[in-house]
Formats: structure tokens, sequence, C-alpha cells
């Protein structure tokens, strides 16, 4: 596992492992955030994303519909990407950080989390979920 700088990004893929992805911290950005290069897109989220995500996960309890959608389609309600835009949540709206490229947190988010240990996810062609990893 690399450290997740720009140097040595995470190298991902989503959880169908259709597409391969980077990320990394970039705590000097301000605000801090979680850089994913996909292909030549660029998109950021906050920093902070992950620790929330897997708060949010603990209090779900059980599995979670990973719900990706692009910014301009509507999350579905419960997913993971529904919690990624909530104003409940705790940046108060989305973790995207660029306009335009907010979405997707369903999409991009999960596997890290499941890259650090943090949760597990299913890794079938459609409809996908995770859940926190009990212990």
């Amino acid at each position: 596992m690399t450290v997740g700088t720009k140097e040595e990004p995470w190298e991902l893929k989503t959880a169908p492992s259709s597409s391969s992805y980077t990320m990394y911290r970039d705590a000097d950005a301000d605000p801090p955030a979680l850089v994913c290069q996909v292909g030549s897109t660029t998109l950021k989220y906050h920093l902070q994303a992950v620790e929330d995500l897997h708060a949010w996960l603990l209090a779900q309890g059980d599995w979670v519909s990973l719900g990706a959608a692009d910014e301009k389609k509507p999350a579905a309600e419960g997913t993971v990407e529904a919690f990624g835009r909530s104003a409940e949540n705790p940046v108060g709206g989305w973790y995207g950080l660029r306009n335009g490229y907010r979405g997707r947190f369903g999409m991009y988010l999960p596997p890290l989390l499941e890259a650090l240990g943090l949760a597990e996810l299913t890794h079938d062609a459609r409809n996908n979920r995770m859940r926190v990893i009990a212990g």
C-alpha cells in the first residue's frame, strides 16, 4: 500500500473493477483535499470525507448502496452518494470541491475506504454496496 501522496498515490479500481484511477492527499490545499485522477479528469473531495464516510457507515450498521451518480443527476436516498451531497453531512453539502465534477462520491470514495481497511465492498457488475468492517 502506498502512502497516498502525489508522488505515491493510491492506485484503485471502481467497485465493479471496470475502471482504474489514483487518489492522493493534498493536505496543503485550501481546504485540504483528496485528489482523484481518472484518466485526464481531476476530481477533488474534502479530505475529511474518509473519516466522515467511515463514521456514517458505522452509524448505518449494515450494507449501504453506493448509488454513484454524476453531479447533475439526483442521488438515490440512503446511498453513499446521497450522503456525499447531503446538507446533513459534516460539511453541510457536497464533499466534491470542483464545480461540475462534484458527483461520483459513491464511485470513487468507497474503494479508498476498502484499500485503507475501513470498509468492505461488493464487486458486482452493478448495484454495489459497502459496509464498515466490524472489529
